[in-house]
């Protein structure tokens, strides 16, 4: 039954990322006073599909140089990483219990730097190659601040599991006594995920893109899905952490929506960082702040339970 119930989520999630692009595109077009995407289907509906076939029938070329069985299994790397976060998605009827999810979560996170490190240096190409080294710089440094952050609020529930999110915050939402972090934690989702402002690692915008350059149908759209899997479970992981974890209702995935609507609107809006001001606002901003709330909410609750 597991096994099941996981297939039918990564094909409602895999459908998912199909809209999200459609979503992004409109959003885009809206925001930039042009138009979106509106030739297949009625408004547009159709596009993200004909898209993907579009993408996996085109040839596959690779590098003549290129470290061929390297070059080809990152993609499929970075894509089995992605499904294996969704393995964390929070299921009332649960016939796979996750008590672990947070460990998890920050072990896949943490790998998820290899799929990006072996896929610019395998391509052989130097344009690759400088976008998987700044790639994996942010990734790494914006990983301490949000391990703290999720350490924050994992000794509130003594657990590591996501579900005992929902039981804990059924009387308040953790977002109204820590707003603070909950921008940093906006924050480092963007640098974890890649988006703009804090899209090094691919510089859509510039004449060549980042670690993904040389990538094309198939490899190509396993980077994409990889990146649009993690961005919706980003968002999810923040409805869960922050905003209440109401599994029992609709406004869980409304919420859900809200926060992936939140990182095309950032994309539409701001121009892209600075890289050294990027790494200053992780190691002189985020992690001291994060730390002095770690320190704070253990103290608190030290203080509590030595009351009881």
């Amino acid at each position: 039954m597991f096994l099941v119930s996981y297939l039918i989520m990564i094909v409602c999630v895999l459908v998912s990322v199909a809209f999200v692009t459609l979503l992004e595109r409109s959003v885009l077009g809206y925001i930039q006073l042009r138009k979106g995407p509106n030739s297949v289907g009625f408004m547009g509906l159709l596009q993200p599909f004909s898209d993907g076939i579009k993408l996996f029938f085109s040839e596959q070329t690779y590098p003549y140089m290129s470290n061929f069985f390297i070059y080809y299994f990152s993609p499929v790397f970075m894509l089995v990483l992605s499904f294996s976060l969704w393995m964390l998605f929070p299921q009332i009827v649960n016939v796979y219990n996750f008590n672990f999810g947070v460990l998890f979560f920050m072990c896949c996170t943490g790998m998820g730097v290899y799929g990006v490190m072996l896929s610019g240096w395998s391509s052989n190409s130097n344009y690759a190659l400088l976008g998987s080294l700044r790639a994996m710089a942010q990734t790494i440094s914006y990983e301490v601040s949000m391990s703290v952050i999720i350490l924050c609020f994992v000794i509130f529930i003594f657990s590591y599991n996501f579900m005992d999110f929902m039981i804990y915050q059924s009387g308040i939402w953790f977002l109204l006594f820590s707003f603070p972090l909950f921008f940093c934690w906006l924050s480092s989702c963007l640098a974890e995920t890649n988006r703009a402002p804090f899209d090094f690692a691919e510089g859509e915008s510039e004449l060549v893109s980042g670690f993904n350059v040389e990538y094309s149908s198939g490899g190509f759209a396993f980077i994409f899905l990889s990146e649009y899997m993690n961005i919706i479970f980003m968002s999810l992981l923040t409805v869960v952490m922050f905003l209440g974890c109401d599994l029992y209702s609709i406004f869980f995935y409304m919420k859900t929506v809200i926060a992936v609507f939140w990182f095309i609107w950032v994309r539409s809006v701001l121009p892209r960082f600075r890289y050294d001001k990027l790494m200053y606002l992780t190691w002189k901003v985020f992690l001291p702040l994060s730390l002095n709330y770690f320190m704070f909410f253990s103290l608190v609750l030290s203080l509590l339970m030595l009351n009881v």
